[in-house]
C-alpha cells in the first residue's frame, strides 16, 4: 500500500518553509531568465507539481485552493518561481483531461515529466490521417526550459468539403518536435524564461488534442477515466487563475517588504519616525485588506464551484462568467496595491535590487498576459446580463 500524500496543510506549510532560499535565489532567476534548477528540485522534492496531477499516476488530487495557496506563498518570495508552478502544474491538470493513451505517453515512464505551454492558435494546422501536421511559433511559453512536452495551440479546419467554422484545440507536442528560441529579454519576471517555442511541422495523433469546447463542457475523454470533481471543474476556470494567482503573491510579497522597511525607516528630511506617518499606516492597512479579500474571494469561487460539481449540478453561465472577471481583476487590484506601496516608499524603492521595484515591474508583466486582462471578460458578462449571447468560451 502507497503512504498517504501530504496534507494540504503539510503542503503550505512546505511552502513556507522554502521562501527564505527562494528569495535567495531572486537575482540569480533573473540573471538566468529562466527558474534555477535547484528552484524546480525543490517544487518537485515538496510534491508541489503533483497538486493537481490524477492519483492514478502518484497525484495528490487536492482542492485548486490549496495549489493556489501554495503559489501565492511561492510568489510573496519569487515571482517567477511561483508563475513557473502555476503554468508547469496546472497543466498536469489539463494532461488528466486527454485521453488514456496520451497521459501513458508522458507519465507512462516517469510520472513527474513537466509540461510548458502556448495556448494562442499562432500556428498552422492540417488534417492528416489519424492526425495533424502541425508548424508554426507560438511565443510566451513559461518553464520551457523545464519541459519534455508541450501544449500548443492551434485551430483545426473543418474536414475535406465540409463547411463550418475552425475548431479550437490544445496539442501536445514532444519535445524531440519543438526547439526553443531565447528571446525573453524583459522587464520582469524576467526568470520565467517564457521564450518562443518553434515546430517545424511535427504530426500530432488525434489522442493527443484536446477540444475547447470539451473543457468547457466538462465533457473531455480523460473524464472517464479520472472521475474526481477535481476533472470536472471547467478548464477555463483553472487555467486562467494559475497566471492571475501569482500576482497575489507579489502584493502580498511587496507589503512585507514595506512593513520591514517602513517599521525601521526614518525620513531623510525631517528625521521622522515613517511608521507613524498616517499615509504610511494608511497605504499598509488597505493593501492588507485588499490582499485578504483577493484571497478569500478565490476560495470563495471555488468552494461554491466544487460544491456544485459534487453535487452534480450544472455550473451556471452567469457565475462561471463572473469568476472570469474575478481573474483578471485579482491581477489589476494586486497591481493597485504594489503601485502604492511603491509610492510610498520613497526614493530608495527606485533602486535596482529593491523588492519594491522588482514588485512593480513583475506585477505589471503579470498584467500583461492576455488572460489577465479584464476588459473583454467584463464586456463578456455585462453582455449576458444585459441578454446578450456569450461569446467566452474559455470559462
Amino acid at each position: 500500500m502507497s503512504s498517504p500524500g501530504p496534507t494540504p496543510a503539510e503542503l503550505r506549510a512546505r511552502a513556507v518553509a522554502m521562501q527564505a532560499a527562494l528569495a535567495e535565489r531572486v537575482t540569480e532567476a533573473d540573471r538566468l531568465r529562466r527558474v534555477p534548477d535547484a528552484n524546480i528540485a525543490a517544487l518537485r522534492d515538496a510534491g508541489f507539481f503533483r497538486m493537481l496531477q490524477p492519483a492514478r499516476w502518484g497525484g495528490l488530487e487536492v482542492d485548486p485552493q490549496v495549489f493556489y495557496d501554495v503559489q501565492m506563498t511561492i510568489g510573496a518570495a519569487c515571482a517567477s518561481t511561483a508563475w513557473v508552478l502555476g503554468v508547469l502544474g496546472v497543466h498536469a491538470w489539463q494532461l488528466a483531461l486527454f485521453p488514456l493513451a496520451a497521459q501513458e505517453e508522458v507519465w507512462g515512464e516517469d510520472a513527474g515529466t513537466l509540461i510548458s505551454s502556448s495556448y494562442a492558435p499562432t500556428g498552422k494546422v492540417s488534417r492528416e490521417p489519424g492526425g495533424y501536421l502541425l508548424s508554426g511559433r507560438w511565443s510566451f511559453s513559461s518553464g520551457c526550459d523545464h519541459a519534455q512536452w508541450a501544449f500548443l495551440g492551434g485551430m483545426v479546419p473543418p474536414p475535406t468539403g465540409e463547411a463550418g467554422p475552425p475548431e479550437m484545440r490544445t496539442f501536445l507536442v514532444p519535445r524531440k518536435d519543438w526547439r526553443i528560441e531565447d528571446n525573453w529579454h524583459v522587464m520582469g519576471l524576467k526568470g520565467t524564461g517564457s521564450k518562443d517555442v518553434v515546430v517545424d511541422g511535427a504530426f500530432i495523433p488525434e489522442h493527443r488534442t484536446h477540444k475547447l469546447v470539451d473543457g468547457y463542457k466538462r465533457s473531455s475523454p480523460g473524464n472517464e477515466i479520472n472521475k474526481a470533481p477535481l476533472y470536472r471543474l471547467p478548464f477555463g476556470q483553472v487555467f486562467v487563475r494559475s497566471v492571475s494567482t501569482t500576482a497575489i503573491g507579489i502584493a502580498q510579497g511587496a507589503l512585507d517588504a514595506y512593513r520591514k522597511n517602513t517599521a525601521s525607516r526614518i525620513a531623510a528630511s525631517d528625521g521622522a519616525k515613517v511608521a507613524l506617518d498616517p499615509a504610511a499606516q494608511t497605504v499598509a492597512a488597505r493593501a492588507h485588506g485588499v490582499i485578504e479579500d483577493l484571497k478569500t474571494q478565490l476560495h470563495r469561487n471555488f468552494d461554491e464551484m466544487l460544491a456544485q460539481v459534487r453535487a452534480g449540478e450544472e455550473l451556471p453561465l452567469e457565475r462561471r462568467l463572473k469568476f472570469r472577471v474575478d481573474s483578471s481583476m485579482a491581477v489589476v487590484r494586486s497591481a493597485e496595491v504594489v503601485d502604492a506601496l511603491f509610492t510610498e516608499s520613497g526614493g530608495r524603492a527606485v533602486f535596482d535590487g529593491s523588492p519594491l521595484q522588482r514588485a512593480f515591474l513583475d506585477v505589471h508583466t503579470a498584467r500583461a498576459h492576455y488572460a489577465n486582462n479584464p476588459e473583454k471578460p467584463a464586456r463578456n458578462l455585462g453582455g449576458v446580463l444585459l441578454g446578450q449571447k456569450n461569446t467566452d468560451y474559455f470559462v
